[in-house]
């Protein structure tokens, strides 16, 4: 799973590092600190992460949810 996050619209809520900690990171006051290659395992933590995000500031690669998916249905025919 990738993440972007856009540092000049982060405002340093820090709602990401308290529901995806093993992510996310505040570095001192507002510098938000964060793994770009999340494991898989906690894409559900980051989903609500960036969902709560105030300002819309995280961003997650989808298409690799969409190729897990195909090859999903892919091993189970």
């Amino acid at each position: 799973m990738r993440l972007v996050v856009d540092l000049n619209r982060c405002q340093g809520y820090a709602q990401c590092a308290f529901l995806a900690p093993d992510v996310f990171a505040m570095h001192g006051d507002e510098g938000l600190l964060y793994d770009p290659r999340a494991q898989e395992a906690q894409r559900a933590r980051v989903l609500q992460a960036a969902a709560a995000c105030p300002v819309q500031a995280i961003l997650v690669d989808e298409l690799d949810l969409a190729a897990g998916a195909a090859a999903g249905v892919a091993a189970d025919v």
